[in-house]
């Protein structure tokens, strides 16, 4: 009885086998309608309650890592979406986040490393025409930015052309193409980048030398703040402009495993990376460094970001904090792309969620 059973399972089993490969087609293509139908109605933000939200478009660096784009931020107050910085593969995670490019306001970059500019053109491109825009997509930045708009300006003319002739003006505007600089100048001062329903962001200077200007980014939005760092050695003007905030988001390269990777460098005769590797400690800051800035400024949560070296693996987060959960008491969260945390209006909760 046991045997005649076993076999009628057996049976059974080798028929679905043979079902699933006799009609692969029909299962995939329903498959895929189905994944499609997903992916249009993620709308995770639409949710979201009154408030700052900050989530991580990429976290990575130029540094190969297949599961962190370069730097990119989200910052949403109310119904205004911000983008803070824009590596290469952030336009991807943007949209994977349940965020439409059509409706950023702005993109605000922090300074002009290519990592934090290599992702502009698809994100000019889906601000344009995922929603028909008839205006180009503001950038704000400091002295410099709009050589670079001009640039990817220029790069990206022909293509829009093509767009617009494909698709037509209905959906390819001609005059909502590409991107306009917005600079501001600091001049040894804070600057109030913008003040509107509710929502004032602020750059700050911080020491990314010899890469001049180099900003970072306050928000405040209805009793909730962030700050996020930019590209900074440690930064008592960071700490001083933070002051109080809710949430920090930091970038962080740990020393001792960047020396292992320019180590192996030079012992395979790549001289000139291991001397890159060598070089870029000394305008970043360690895991360490963002911890005692985050405790100066009297930080509720500190995350890290802009992560160097890769970590394929978040069994690999201990060793790239090193001390630095011993130099803040409050929570310290290693970035992961998708992440999102939200801090509703005028109430001092933080939740950590992830989109992806």
């Amino acid at each position: 009885m046991i045997r005649k059973a076993v076999a009628i399972i057996a049976g059974l089993a080798v028929l679905a086998m043979a079902a699933i490969f006799v009609f692969q087609a029909q299962i995939g293509t329903a498959l895929f309608t189905r994944a499609v139908n997903k992916n249009l109605d993620n709308n995770q933000i639409a949710g979201l309650e009154d408030g700052l939200h900050v989530g991580l478009c990429g976290t990575g660096s130029p540094m190969p890592n297949p599961d962190r784009a370069g730097p990119c931020n989200i910052v949403i107050a109310g119904e205004q979406i911000y983008i803070v910085d824009i590596g290469e593969g952030g336009g991807r995670n943007i949209a994977l986040m349940g965020v439409n490019s059509s409706k950023v306001s702005a993109l605000l970059l922090t300074h002009f490393h290519s990592d934090h500019i290599d992702g502009l053109g698809p994100l000019m491109l889906n601000h344009w025409v995922r929603g028909a825009s008839t205006s180009p997509l503001p950038v704000f930045g400091p002295v410099g930015v709009t050589a670079v708009i001009d640039g990817f300006n220029a790069a990206y003319a022909t293509d829009n052309t093509y767009r617009t002739a494909h698709h037509g003006q209905a959906v390819a505007p001609t005059s909502g193409g590409g991107a306009e600089a917005r600079p501001f100048v600091l001049d040894g001062k804070d600057v109030m980048v913008l003040s509107q329903n509710g929502l004032t962001i602020t750059a700050f200077a911080v020491d990314h030398s010899p890469v001049a200007p180099a900003v970072g980014y306050r928000f405040d939005y209805k009793g909730r703040s962030a700050c996020i760092s930019g590209d900074t050695a440690k930064s008592v003007n960071l700490e001083r402009a933070c002051k109080g905030v809710d949430l920090l988001v930091h970038e962080a390269l740990q020393p001792q495993l960047v020396g292992k990777v320019a180590a192996a460098m030079k012992q395979r005769g790549q001289h000139n990376t291991a001397k890159i590797m060598a070089d870029i400690v000394d305008y970043h800051s360690t895991p360490e460094d963002a911890a005692e800035s985050a405790e100066h400024a009297g930080v509720k949560m500190l995350v890290l970001s802009h992560l160097v070296p890769p970590l394929p693996s978040s069994y690999l987060y201990p060793v790239f904090l090193g001390d630095a959960e011993k130099r803040f008491s409050g929570p310290i969260v290693v970035g992961e792309d998708g992440m999102l945390f939200s801090m509703p209006a005028a109430g001092d909760r933080i939740e950590q969620v992830s989109l992806f």
